[in-house]
């Protein structure tokens, strides 16, 4: 597979139409590896990536070839310090915290904890086992949405309600509510339409 630069903006995976950027912030990282997988329980991932470039602070490629439904994960390089709150685990998965969609669930096992458990250090001794098995896999995403022939009001600013409310309050049949919890009537859906709100926010 291709990998090119990319850009540090925007974070987690971006499909343009032509290819996937991954952008990932790590400030305490040494090294960044993409993992690039083909179903959701596989341990090992079929492709690594070890990114090169990075932004502020941000570790970034761009790949020509990926598409949605890229399945994907990280592998974080960097110190092991617990006692300084520095726990990088190059064998333990990590999701992307950016992802659009995630899928597979966590299979809690002793692989997914960075430190080994049951040892006399506690969570101070690293354990280098591969959690990938045990991970859900990050899920490169198509952003479009078919809006069905939907289209733009383009309502003139002049014109333009705004309606602000309460969701639950605005929906909730009013016959649930307590007699003495009820409030003034709220205009309905029909009751909005005739006053041409706009917009609901």
């Amino acid at each position: 597979m291709r990998v090119w630069r990319g850009a540090p903006y925007p974070l987690g995976a971006t499909w343009d139409g032509q290819g996937v950027n991954f952008a990932l912030f790590s400030e305490q990282g040494t090294g960044v590896d993409l993992c690039l997988f083909d179903a959701p329980g596989q341990a090992d991932q079929s492709q690594l990536i070890s990114l090169t470039e990075q932004t502020n602070q941000v570790w970034h490629c761009y790949l020509p070839d990926a598409r949605p439904g890229q399945l994907y994960g990280y592998r974080v390089h960097g110190p092991y310090q617990p006692q300084q709150g520095l726990r990088f685990n190059p064998a333990k998965l990590v999701l992307d915290a950016y992802a659009r969609a995630i899928t597979g669930p966590v299979r809690w096992d002793d692989t997914v904890y960075g430190y080994t458990t049951g040892s006399a250090g506690e969570d101070l001794t690293r354990d280098d086992r591969n959690s990938g098995g045990a991970m859900p896999k990050c899920v490169v995403i198509d952003p479009e949405f078919d809006w069905e022939g939907d289209t733009y009001p383009n309502t003139p600013w002049p014109e333009t309600v705004i309606y602000e409310v309460h969701v639950k309050g605005f929906t909730l049949p009013r016959p649930l509510h307590q007699a003495h919890h009820r409030a003034s009537p709220r205009p309905g859906r029909d009751e909005r339409r005739a006053a041409a709100d706009s917009s609901l926010h």
